[in-house]
């Protein structure tokens, strides 16, 4: 099993990148996926979630802080989820990580590590004032 995230960097405030994750070595449409973020010195926080693909209703949750920054997809053929990160804010640095739960996640469960059975390494955003 795989996640691999990508597309992080250095960007003013203001800017936008475009998170990829890439995952295999298991059913991606079975598996809801979350976006996490970690800076230094604080805990892991969810940022966002795409619920799985068998599902077939496209549910989605972001996180207060990035709600109409950012937008969650995914691209069923390549079994990759994206995050696309607008308007980015120097409280936005931090390592940002994909996670995928086999569960039905709801807008309260969602941002428990707990729920999530795979991790990718993180890709690190910095976002400078």
């Amino acid at each position: 099993v795989q996640l691999v995230e990508s597309g992080g960097g250095l960007v003013q405030a203001g800017g936008s990148l475009r998170l990829s994750c890439a995952t295999s070595g298991f059913t991606f449409d079975d598996y809801a996926i979350g976006w996490f973020r970690q800076a230094p010195g604080k805990e892991r926080e969810a940022v966002s979630y795409i619920s799985k693909i068998s599902r077939s209703d496209g549910v989605t949750y972001y996180a207060d802080s990035v709600k109409g920054r950012f937008t969650i997809s995914s691209d069923n053929a390549k079994n990759t989820v994206f995050l696309q990160m607008n308007t980015l804010k120097p409280e936005d640095t931090a390592v940002y990580y994909c996670a995928a739960s086999r569960y039905v996640l709801s807008h309260r469960t969602y941002a428990y590590t707990a729920w999530y059975d795979y991790w990718g390494q993180g890709t690190q955003v910095t976002v400078s004032s």
